[in-house]
């Protein structure tokens, strides 16, 4: 089953990768890149939004609106919104492929300190050498895929 998720992984960020130019075009033909952002989160709270509600009639599910803190209604789509607009504006610049390295530097970076401090409840992992350099070459992957 590992396997399963890791290619799910794979997907997903095979969907990033196609998502950005896709926005840029959209931003390109609309004049701003925040309303394409926009659109392409508009449009995918309504598709997300009905199958939410058919997996939760599916499944017996009602939602409880009390149980989140009202932050996470809205840190997560704000976080969301800047980096599609970022993206936008960047794949024209820099291209897709230096756009992906760096967003996955970022991710990696972000996801040592989320790891280290264990925060909203993630494991506690440590900061080793071992990831430290992968960290490190993969920084230096992104600054050789935009500077060639």
């Amino acid at each position: 089953m590992g396997a399963v998720w890791s290619l799910l992984g794979i997907l997903s960020g095979a969907f990033i990768a196609v998502q950005a130019p896709i926005n840029s075009q959209l931003a390109r033909g609309l004049g701003l890149p925040v309303a394409a952002a926009a659109f392409s989160f508009l449009s995918g709270a309504i598709v997300l939004g009905i199958i939410a509600v058919a997996v939760g009639k599916l499944q017996g599910i009602s939602l409880d609106w009390k149980a989140p803190a009202p932050w996470l209604f809205v840190a997560g789509g704000m976080l969301g919104g800047f980096y599609v607009t970022l993206s936008t504006i960047l794949t024209p610049r820099i291209g897709a492929a230096a756009l992906m390295a760096f967003l996955v530097a970022g991710q990696l970076l972000a996801g040592m300190l989320i790891d280290r401090a264990g925060f909203l409840g993630v494991a506690v992992r440590e900061i080793s050498l071992g990831r430290v350099a992968g960290a490190v070459l993969l920084l230096a992957g992104a600054l050789l895929i935009r500077l060639y």
